[in-house]
This record gives structure tokens, C-alpha cells and sequence, in this order.
């Protein structure tokens, strides 16, 4: 399968009104979801903007395709920045589950594969959190199944 050039690809698209005070504008492709907690997904973001503020809880890697993708570490308990990175095309990176960020699109956008792993029974990949932390909403590998056979 080619990633940067297939029609066949299922986009979905992520945007927010004004519950949000930054521009979200971001779409994923799943590749493949396995009842074992393995997913393998394309991100892509439009240039300048956001996906939701979130956190990892499962073990994840990624890997920057095209663009630049720019990466806001936030400390959960204060709410401040404790640092940002620009990753750039051929960027690899693994992470342990507990990495809260905000990701940002570069003036061209942004494309990442992300592979990412949950083997617990409950399957949780990341949290959709406020600005103060607490939990929007919560995807899981059963969520993500289930919608795949609708």
C-alpha cells in the first residue's frame, strides 16, 4: 500500500467551532486495528492547525511522513509548557503511555503514521483533555472496531 499516494484511503475529519480557542483542522486514516490493542493510523494536519490537546495511555510510535509537525509538551499538573520540538520529515519517535501534548501542523500540514499499542483488556489509546486536564473523552481499540463493522 502506498501511504502518500492512495485513493482508496478512508479520511475522516476532525474540525471544532468555537469550543475550542485554537484552530482544530486534522483528518486520520486506520490502516489496521487488531483486536490484540495493535493500531496502525495516518494523521494529517492542515497547515497551522490543531488536533485536540490529549494524552497517550498506551505505548506509541510515530513517524513523520511529510510536512513538519510541531509538538507542545504540556506538565498536566500546572498546565504550563515544558517544552516544543519541531519534527520534520523522517522523524521517528517512541513513547512510553503518559505523553501529554498539543500537536500542531506546520505551514504545509503535517503527515504522521502512528503505530500504537494497548494490549490491556481495556484498550485505551488516548484522552481528549480540557485545559485543566481533566478528560474529554477517552478512544479505545474496542471503539475503534466497532465502528469499522458498522
Amino acid at each position: 500500500m502506498n501511504l502518500l499516494n492512495n485513493e482508496n484511503l478512508k479520511w475522516r475529519r476532525y474540525t471544532e467551532g468555537d469550543a475550542f480557542d485554537y484552530p482544530i483542522d486534522y483528518s486520520d486514516a486506520i490502516l489496521d486495528a487488531r483486536e490484540d490493542g495493535r493500531l496502525e493510523i495516518l494523521v494529517k494536519w492542515e497547515p497551522n492547525c490543531y488536533c485536540h490537546f490529549h494524552r497517550h495511555t498506551a505505548e506509541t510510535s510515530s513517524l513523520v511522513l511529510e510536512g513538519e509537525l510541531l509538538v507542545t509538551d504540556i506538565d498536566i499538573e500546572t498546565g504550563k509548557e515544558i517544552g516544543q520540538r519541531v519534527r520534520v520529515a523522517g522523524d521517528f519517535v517512541h513513547k512510553q503511555p503518559g505523553d501529554v501534548h498539543m500537536e500542531q501542523g506546520g505551514a504545509n500540514g503535517a503527515l504522521v503514521l502512528f503505530n500504537i499499542y494497548a494490549p490491556s483488556e481495556e484498550g485505551k489509546l488516548a484522552e481528549t483533555l480540557e485545559k485543566d486536564g481533566s478528560v474529554i473523552s477517552t478512544s479505545t481499540i474496542e471503539k475503534i472496531l466497532r465502528k469499522r463493522t458498522q
